[in-house]
């Protein structure tokens, strides 16, 4: 059993915007065992009570910790295990190979990953099917999606 405070995955919402979404992906974070990182600037307070509402009980188990701006995040975590996600990407989410230990980024809801970060991705760059009338999935659904499908991988969820 992995050491509960040792993080399998780490997952970064890039200037997340909506506190409902980001309780949601605590919550998620929770289940897979994987830290939360949110970068500044946030759309809301990180004490708001939606954000708490949504992480329901979970948050106190919650591993977390809110970055300044990309520069703080990318010092504290290795660029070449980032998977960036992103519907610009070619490369199907599930033709990725996840290790123990890989960073899941995630934009703001509004707007995604900024360009620059999606072009310095490359290959790391992912992007979940949808057909061309829906232009966008629920952020908090994109994470749990990614992460249980780095779990599936792994033979981590039996």
């Amino acid at each position: 059993m992995p050491d509960p405070y040792e993080p399998r995955l780490h997952v970064v919402l890039y200037q997340p915007e909506i506190p409902y979404n980001t309780g949601s992906v605590g919550r998620t974070c929770v289940a897979l065992g994987a830290k939360l990182w949110l970068v500044r600037p946030l759309g809301f307070q990180v004490d708001h009570h939606n954000l708490r509402r949504a992480g329901l009980d979970y948050w106190q188990h919650l591993a977390w910790e809110v970055v300044d701006d990309w520069e703080s995040l990318t010092a504290r975590l290795p660029f070449e295990r980032f998977w960036c996600f992103t519907k610009f990407a070619e490369r199907l989410y599930t033709r990725a190979e996840y290790r123990e230990g890989d960073v899941l980024l995630f934009g703001r809801e509004s707007q995604g990953l900024p360009e620059e970060i999606r072009r310095a991705a490359g290959d790391r760059a992912l992007r979940f099917p949808t057909r061309p009338e829906v232009r966008s999935l629920n952020l908090s659904n994109c994470v749990a999606v990614a992460g249980y499908e780095a779990l599936r991988q792994w033979g981590g969820g039996e």
